[in-house]
């Protein structure tokens, strides 16, 4: 009898650690519906700015504009920070409307809608190797996506790979 409440009760620990999620995938889920609400109120229409920087000073922002769901523009923004300052020397900026969308190649963040964010964070960023990488999800737009992605364990410096959104806005 004493074997059968072992193996009862590691049957349901099992079970119950196989269905608790962890902080990442539940973060996720969070901002994943709070984005499935913000896209009903704007109507699928919205900007929203990626960026990236270095320990080094260099940064870009790329503000992407979708309308109805469909990329509709890409600003972009590139500079250099001077030394132990918040002053951005900008070094390069270029917009592309409808007509002239994907004309600066791989200069700038890809053009993706919110809905393909949240997907590439699912199936690419946050499934990155656990005992290789340290895995991020943040959602601090108002509970929006901010940032999703990892870096390799060890890594010291510009190791990020994934996206950092500082601002989300309905159109």
């Amino acid at each position: 009898m004493k074997n059968l409440y072992a193996i009862i009760i590691l049957a349901v620990t099992i079970f119950f650690s196989g269905c608790k999620k962890d902080a990442v995938n539940s973060d996720y889920d969070r901002s994943y519906s709070a984005w499935s609400n913000f896209k009903n109120s704007s109507n699928n229409s919205y900007s929203y700015t990626e960026y990236s920087g270095s320990i080094f000073g260099g940064y870009h922002e790329t503000k992407i504009t979708v309308k109805s769901g469909t990329v509709t523009s890409r600003e972009f923004l590139s500079g250099v920070y001077k030394p132990n300052s918040n002053v951005l020397t900008i070094t390069k900026t270029w917009i592309e409307n409808a007509g002239s969308l994907n004309t600066h190649g791989n200069e700038g963040f890809d053009l993706l809608t919110l809905d393909q964010v949240y997907d590439k964070a699912k199936t690419v960023w946050l499934k990155a190797d656990k005992k290789q990488n340290d895995i991020y999800f943040e959602n601090k737009n108002n509970g929006l996506i901010s940032s999703a992605g990892f870096v390799p364990k060890g890594c010291q410096d510009d190791c990020f790979n994934g996206v950092s959104i500082k601002n989300i806005n309905p159109l």
